[in-house]
This record gives structure tokens, sequence and C-alpha cells, in this order.
């Protein structure tokens, strides 16, 4: 397609280039291959279990060395709130309290999240702040009845002119209650950096998130960074970044043309969280911890949180320590064969690669080489908890077009589950990706890895959205953990339960992690 000079223009403004933007749209194009599952990764086959000695051994070697390395903590937290209050806007669009009584209301819609809301309404966090709201607001609201009372709560929590919560980041939104204060997930998260990612009483945070929100993240951290930095004798060195525009992906329409606006311009997307790469590539630190905005606990669980971490984070120095000696080993000098196949083993056993089976054939100039170039790569440990039926990625062992076989983290929406094989796979799955990673991302000189080499393009995602009523295709680049690290070394070890706490919707925040007095 030839593009005008203004859509030119447009698209070298973006920080992206012409043959980038056709390569996408070659990728719409030509379809994109479902992932060919070979194997469920579970315990004893892709999924270490860490008995309690070896546990307390990695934990103590960790805190041993992390006053001799650098330290970071990356937190994707770019999402707004509205998807937890989804029920709520519904019920605030379709109530009318004149009608009916809010019971029946939730009998006739069968809305059991309602329901579950309204129940455990006084063990929100924002509680009290709403209902200090709705008094000011109104003298008489004590005396209003209960459905009007319910409605005027959540009219308050939502309402534009009012909370907005739907609008809130969801990393500033109201999470915890504690007897003097509430605290927010971003709050909750330079305490548990406290824990285990800081370094000689300093901690590096770096959160991504919506360049309109920097101010307010700006004003939060100013108001609770000396409560924090006293509580936790740690002090904080907090940045931010924004997801690059550069990394934005055209849409098309159904018929595979660039969807073109009323004003001549192009249609480009966010391409989600797997462009955050590009920050995560643009970081230095020896060892980064990786977790989600909403994936925080109340004070009295961060210890147990804090020691399955710091056992990841041990893990990964313990094979990386090894990988680096063999890597030095490799370039300086000239193994014995049977030093090679001790390497090679090393590779498989703790770095789970699948040797190929052509390796004894090879020269042995070519073993080394192929060694090398396998040893040589960023390392990931990542925590696996086992399946509740929570939605989303899992660990697998997986086929690329050259018959390799590696560990990666995988979304449902890449399996093919029209085909039985896979299917019978995916149901053999026994675990979850709770996104709990460490990460290490330099390499045995200590030269930090360009992260957008180990990218597989090819696990991306092409998605249905709509734009002002007409059917449109996005493209999502791989996921930040999935294909984005395809080509890392990976290592899934088994980790509570209790580590995995997201907040999805606003009952979520009603759950025993997320109240101080169960």
């Amino acid at each position: 397609m030839k593009f005008t000079k203004e859509q030119l223009e447009q698209i070298n403004k973006k920080g992206l280039t012409l043959s980038k933007v056709e390569s996408q749209i070659n990728l719409f194009k030509q379809g994109l291959p479902f992932i060919n599952l070979n194997a469920a990764a579970v315990p004893n086959h892709g999924i270490l279990q860490i008995d309690d000695n070896d546990k307390e051994d990695l934990i103590k070697s960790y805190d041993s060395k992390r006053a001799d390395i650098s330290i970071l903590k990356f937190v994707p937290a770019s999402g707004a709130a509205t998807r937890m209050f989804k029920f709520l806007f519904k019920f605030f669009e379709d109530y009318k309290p004149n009608n009916e009584s809010i019971n029946s209301y939730i009998n006739r819609k069968k809305a059991s999240e309602l329901s579950i809301f309204f129940v455990g309404i006084n063990k929100l966090p924002f509680y009290y702040k709403v209902k200090q709201q709705l008094h000011k607001k109104n003298k008489n609201f004590s005396k209003l009845k209960l459905n009007e009372q319910l409605f005027l709560f959540v009219e308050m929590m939502l309402g534009e002119n009012s909370l907005n919560y739907g609008n809130y980041p969801k990393g500033l939104l109201p999470f915890h209650q504690y007897r003097d204060h509430v605290a927010t997930a971003f709050e909750e998260h330079l305490f548990e950096a406290a824990l285990y990612a800081s370094s000689n009483g300093k901690a590096d945070l770096h959160f991504t998130i919506s360049e309109k929100h920097k101010n307010i993240f700006d004003e939060e951290f100013k108001r609770i960074e000396e409560i924090v930095e006293k509580k936790t004798n740690t002090s904080f060195n907090i940045c931010f970044s924004y997801q690059k525009e550069s990394t934005d992906t055209i849409a098309l329409t159904t018929d595979n043309k660039p969807y073109v606006e009323d004003n001549g311009g192009l249609l480009f997307r966010p391409s989600g969280h797997g462009a955050l790469i590009e920050n995560l590539n643009d970081l230095d630190a020896d060892i980064i911890f990786i977790k989600n905005i909403d994936n925080v606990v109340v004070f009295k669980y961060e210890s147990e949180v804090s020691a399955s971490k710091k056992m990841l984070a041990g893990k990964l120095l313990k094979e990386q320590e090894v990988a680096f000696m063999y890597l030095r080993e490799l370039e300086s000098t000239d193994p014995s064969e049977e030093r090679l196949m001790t390497i090679a083993q090393f590779l498989s056993n703790k770095l789970n690669l699948v040797i190929s089976t052509e390796f004894e054939k090879y020269s042995k100039k070519y073993q080394k080489q192929y060694l090398f170039d396998k040893l040589n790569r960023p390392i990931r440990v990542c925590g696996m908890v086992k399946n509740e039926g929570e939605p989303g990625g899992g660990p697998f062992w997986v086929k690329d077009e050259s018959a390799n076989i590696s560990l990666q983290i995988v979304e449902s929406a890449q399996i093919d589950k029209k085909n039985k094989h896979q299917k019978q796979i995916l149901k053999k799955s026994t675990h979850f990706n709770p996104v709990d990673l460490v990460c290490g991302v330099k390499d045995y000189k200590g030269i930090k890895f360009d992260l957008t080499k180990y990218v597989d393009h090819k696990t991306a995602f092409i998605t249905m959205k709509t734009k002002v009523g007409k059917d449109i295709k996005a493209l999502e680049l791989p996921g930040l953990w999935n294909g984005s690290m395809a080509n890392w070394n990976t290592i899934f070890v088994e980790v509570p339960l209790l580590t995995f706490n997201p907040v999805k919707t606003v009952n979520d925040l009603l759950k025993e992690p997320h109240q101080v007095v169960s």
C-alpha cells in the first residue's frame, strides 16, 4: 500500500519506520501460528519443587550477596481500575432505586458479584472515605432507605464528579485498610521491596505507568515517602517510564487494509505489555524482580511473600554463578570432551535446555560454540503456583518450527483448542503463571544483554477490536514474560499460592490476603 506524505510523517513522528509498519501489515496478512505445545511443564518435568532446607539455604545465600549486587524491582502499573468495577458500572446504569429493591435486582439479574460486594461493603478499604463524602454531601444520608444509601455509595465511588475510582490508575486505588491509614498497591510495593529488593539500605523501583498519571504517582510518593522510609529504614529511588509510542502497532480493517481515520491519519494502538521489553531493556541492574501492580498483600503476609522472592533470587544467583564459570572456561581454555559433556548436562539439568540430538556428532570446536551460545543468555527464574482455575498463562514445553523444545510461559489464546492433542496437553497442566520473575540481564563480563535480541516475534497476537462501531484487527506484541523472553534460559519453581493475590475485581479486596483482620 502507498501511504500519503502526511501518513509517512505520522509514522516517523511515532518513532516507527516504514519497513516496520509494512512488516506488521505482513503479519496480519500471513496470520500468526498457534504455539505448538510439546508437553505440560509439571513437577519433576520442568517445574522445580524446593524443600524447606534448600529454600533456607537459598535465602541465606541471597541475603549474604545482597550488599554486593545492584537490585531493581520492575512493576508494570499502567492499567486503570476500570475493569475492577465492571459489574458496578452495569448496576449503576441499570438500577432504578424507585422501581425495585436491590435484592430484587440481584435475584432478577443473578448478580452474584453485586451480592458479595454489598455483603462485604464495610470491609472495603475505601468504605469510610466514601461514607464520609456521602454524609458531607447529604446531611440526611443516614435517614435514607437502605436501597438509596447503597445506590448513592456506588455513585460516590464511580461518579466522574465524585471519587471517580473507575478512572484511577489501579496502583493508586485504596487497597488495604490498616488501623491508622489506608494503603495503595503502590505503597505496598515499597514495603515489599524493602524486605527483598533492597541493598545497603536502598531500594530501587521502576514503575511503567500511563503518562497522564505521572503527577499523581509523584504526589503519592511525596505523601508516603518519609513514613515508609522511617518504618522500613530504607531509602527509595523511584523511577517511572511510559510505553513507548514506537512500540504501537498499526490497526487494519477486516480485509487487511490500514484503518484510516476521518482526518486521513492512520490508526495505531498500544501493543500490550510485550512493548515493555523496551522499557526493561533500558534498565541496568544485576538482578531485576518483576511483579504486577495489583499483586500485593497486607503487611502480616509480606514476610512469607518475601521469603519466596528471596528463594527465587537465590536460585538465580546460584545457577548464574555456575553458568558464568563455564562461560569463562569455554572462552579461555580448551575443555576436554568429558568437561564439555559436564557443561551440557548443566544446561540440560539446571537450565532446562533440550540439547540437540546431533550434539555428540558435532566437531569439538562447534560443541564449544554451541554450549557458549546457549549459556550466554539472559536468565529468568519464574515462580509458578498450583492451578486453581485462574484464567491466563501457564508453563509448557514448546516445540518451535526447527523442532527445538524449550520451556515457555504460554497464554491460553496462543493454543489451538480445536486440536485434540493440544487440548489434551493443556488439560494436563498443573500450574499457573502468577507473573513472579527474577531476571539476570547481564552476561559473565557484567555487560547488559540487548533484551530485544531474544524475542520470538512470531508469538505476537492478532485480536479483534472495534472503532466507532467498525471491526478492526489489532496486533499485540509477544507478551513480556511470553514471547518477549522466549530465548532466555528459564527455570520454573513452585511457589506458595499466597504469593498470587491479584485484584482483578473490587471483590478480590475482600479476600483474606487483603484484609488486616480476617
